[in-house]
């Protein structure tokens, strides 16, 4: 059995595509997975990281609003079908699952022109453009919000990393701390921007490294790539605890298992590996896009296990205020991990997988 993923541009896409790559790999092993990307997306390095070819088509940015780029989204979309056409025709997909993004759009145009199978999944609570699309074109529908609004919606979650969905957090701190060089017995405050990073959580939690090395509150801050090379950003001196920066986490896992407590954005991702793995969360939806990313948060938030904080309102003296109590307070800490640690499928990857499997093997 052939399948085509298509997915790109974050670990928003490119997580939950890998996870179910691997469940479908576990599922059929004889099952030939190649997965489409654009030339400028995370997946240019995750993807042959785990071991699936990539093909690449150009993207094609679908803007909210009127103006040229919007003009230009006709041509560009011609070319991007060509281009996954071309890519559909070598491979000879059974099926193609899309996941949204700039790279989909192209991918269910040249499913429906070949008329093969189409399952398309939608991350966000809100779904985006693309899926809009996908989602009158396709035999099933996945989603990984229940009230998600989309045509004839499943809800099955979102796929997780298996590292992630099977963490035992207790069992893994001491290490997880080691391998960050934290120390293993203070309350931890993990922060992380995504992929690329958020400058506003990069500002407002190094501007708050005072009043948590006084509190003792430990730190380990994923400032992304692109934080790290911000003029605007200054590594903050450790003062009463260990303060850790790092670009980049390859190990989400043990980031995961090292924390008390989380300072994060609202992507699907984020937001349900904390819940999976029962982190309190302290999210920060960005403040652009269609309000996908407090939605997002809101069953978690709901539940008690996380807070919701505008991103006007996230600064340094929110932060000063905030989390070193909540970071000390094992037992408001205990309520909210249990409040969000069953919110969420685990299993979310290989219910994905099975969907997939079904829609080809009817075509076939």
């Amino acid at each position: 059995m052939r399948i085509l993923l298509a997915g790109g541009g974050t670990a928003g896409h490119t997580s939950p595509l890998l996870a179910t790559a691997d469940a479908l790999r576990r599922l059929d092993p004889d099952a030939e997975i190649t997965c489409l990307g654009t030339p400028r997306g995370l997946e240019n390095t995750v993807v042959p990281a785990a071991g699936y070819p990539l093909r690449l088509v150009p993207p094609v940015p679908l803007p909210r609003r009127p103006g040229k780029d919007l003009a230009l989204v006709p041509q560009r979309l011609r070319r991007a079908v060509k281009a996954a056409l071309e890519v559909v025709d070598e491979v000879r997909p059974d099926v193609v699952v899309g996941y949204g993004g700039y790279v989909s759009m192209p991918a269910y145009v040249a499913a429906r022109r070949r008329r093969l199978p189409l399952v398309v999944h939608e991350q966000n609570a809100l779904p985006g453009i693309a899926n809009k699309v996908g989602a009158r074109l396709a035999d099933r529908v996945a989603v990984s919000f229940p009230d998600t609004p989309l045509r004839r919606a499943e809800y099955v979650g979102l796929p997780i990393r298996r590292m992630i969905a099977t963490l035992d957090r207790a069992a893994l701190r001491a290490e997880a701390r080691s391998f960050f060089g934290l120390d293993p017995d203070r309350p931890t405050l993990v922060v992380t921007g995504g992929s690329q990073g958020a400058r506003r959580l990069n500002q407002a939690v190094s501007g708050a490294a005072g009043a948590l090395g006084a509190a003792g509150v430990q730190v380990l801050h994923v400032v992304g790539p692109r934080g790290a090379s911000d003029p605007s950003w200054s590594e903050p001196a450790a003062a009463g605890a260990p303060y850790v920066v790092v670009p980049f986490v390859e190990r989400m896992d043990l980031a995961l298992a090292a924390a008390d407590v989380m300072v994060c954005r609202a992507g699907a991702s984020s937001v349900v590996e904390a819940a999976a793995t029962g982190v309190p969360a302290i999210f920060v939806p960005l403040p652009i896009g269609n309000g996908e990313q407090a939605l997002n948060a809101r069953p978690v938030v709901e539940a008690g296990g996380a807070l919701l904080v505008e991103d006007a309102a996230f600064s340094a003296d929110y932060v000063a205020d905030t989390v070193p109590a909540l970071a000390r307070d094992a037992q408001r800490l205990a309520r909210m991990s249990a409040a969000a640690s069953d919110l969420v499928p685990r299993d979310a990857d290989e219910r994905l997988a099975r969907i997939v499997l079904d829609v080809a093997g009817a075509a076939r």
